[in-house]
């Protein structure tokens, strides 16, 4: 609650950067959705999970999976709807989030 005595919004990043780490963000995401129906929850991948997310779809997951754009672009890969591309690197938008009220999370 804040101050206010209104609820506050629960903002969670899963942060996957192997395909390992993708499962359980996947499995941590859909536990939260849950739990919290109300929250917000973003799946962030890079790395080895990037090439995961985009080989192996997951329906209800995927419109809340956010890719990083430089590991898109070093393996030469084109991202898939609906997974969304990140404005800049994994790195600055988990840090940018993270600034924002966003709970982190290393799945």
């Amino acid at each position: 609650m804040n101050q206010n005595n209104r609820p506050l919004v629960l903002k969670v990043i899963l942060h996957a950067p192997t395909a390992t780490a993708l499962e359980r963000a996947r499995n941590n995401a859909a536990n939260l959705r849950r739990g919290a129906p109300d929250a917000d929850v973003r799946i962030v991948v890079n790395a080895q999970a990037v090439a995961a997310a985009l080989d192996t779809a997951h329906g209800e997951l995927d419109s809340i999976t956010w890719v990083c754009p430089n590991t898109l672009a070093r393996t030469k890969r084109e991202n898939r709807e609906p997974l969304q591309v990140l404005s800049g690197p994994a790195v600055l938008e988990i840090a940018l989030m993270q600034q924002a009220g966003w709970t982190y999370i290393r799945a």
